[in-house]
């Protein structure tokens, strides 16, 4: 067998493509999807485990909670959502009128349409359909959908397409959300289509919020997409770690842990 066939983030793919349409996947498996041995499939098992995307079980993998496709848009707008809501008005905050914005998708970022309605105007690009659900009928606000693959589970779109159309605008402020952030890791994601758009807000704007509850502070999550040092600044909620505060601190990074 040849490892060298597939790279590690491609192989870690599979697996969580396989466990999300079958409830175990054996190594055996794993090893002939990816023409990899069996050491190979075994670290990449313990590496996912690691993370909480899977539950190593004898001869394979079976789902945990967090894995694959349960990491849906509806499974996760409910949880931390007074957190969520206390950074994006603290996000707002920082807008002006006239300002042009990208808008991430998430569930975080979803909370931003309740605290930009009130400008006047205001241009708002964005992947995320609740977004513009919510913000369609107000006059002031011209809105820019990015084209591409509608993701149902995801309720955003992505693929080359949303990233070449993303790539026409500039906005004077990006607020993108992220899985997980670290000093050492940066900003990771559990998908590659959501990490990419992601990446290219932040690269087509002048600066960049990252708003994330304190539970994604300090965690490493599978697609590592961008630098910490992409962001100008983090927007997290006042249950972050006094420990994690002092250290980004300590690094330069301009944090902002809001009630």
């Amino acid at each position: 067998m040849n490892d060298r066939f597939l790279k590690s983030e491609e192989r870690k793919r599979i697996i969580l493509d396989l466990l999300s349409s079958n409830d175990f996947v054996s190594i055996h498996k794993v090893m002939d999807q990816c023409n990899v041995s069996e050491i190979t499939v075994r670290r990449d098992l313990t590496e996912l485990e690691s993370k909480g995307l899977l539950i190593r079980t004898h001869g394979g993998a079976v789902k945990s909670v967090a894995g694959g496709r349960l990491f849906t848009y509806d499974n996760k707008i409910s949880r931390n959502r007074t957190n969520k809501e206390a950074i994006c008005r603290k996000a707002s905050s920082f807008i002006e009128n006239n300002d042009i914005i990208f808008i991430d998708c998430g569930t975080t970022l979803s909370f931003m349409s309740k605290y930009v309605t009130k400008f006047e105007s205001l241009t708002v690009i964005t992947n995320s359909l609740p977004i513009v659900s919510e913000l369609i009928n107000f006059p002031g606000i011209k809105l820019i959908l990015i084209g591409g693959e509608v993701i149902n589970d995801r309720k955003a779109i992505y693929g080359l397409f949303a990233d070449r159309n993303i790539s026409r605008f500039h906005a004077n402020k990006a607020f993108i959300g992220a899985d997980g952030v670290s000093l050492t890791g940066g900003l990771t994601s559990y998908d590659e289509n959501e990490a990419s758009i992601t990446l290219k807000m932040a690269e087509n704007s002048d600066k960049v919020y990252l708003l994330c509850d304190s539970s994604k502070i300090e965690k490493d999550s599978f697609v590592k997409f961008a630098p910490l040092s992409a962001v100008d600044v983090v927007i997290t909620d006042n249950e972050l770690d006094n420990r994690h505060l002092d250290m980004y601190k300590k690094n330069n990074v301009t944090i902002i842990n809001v009630k």
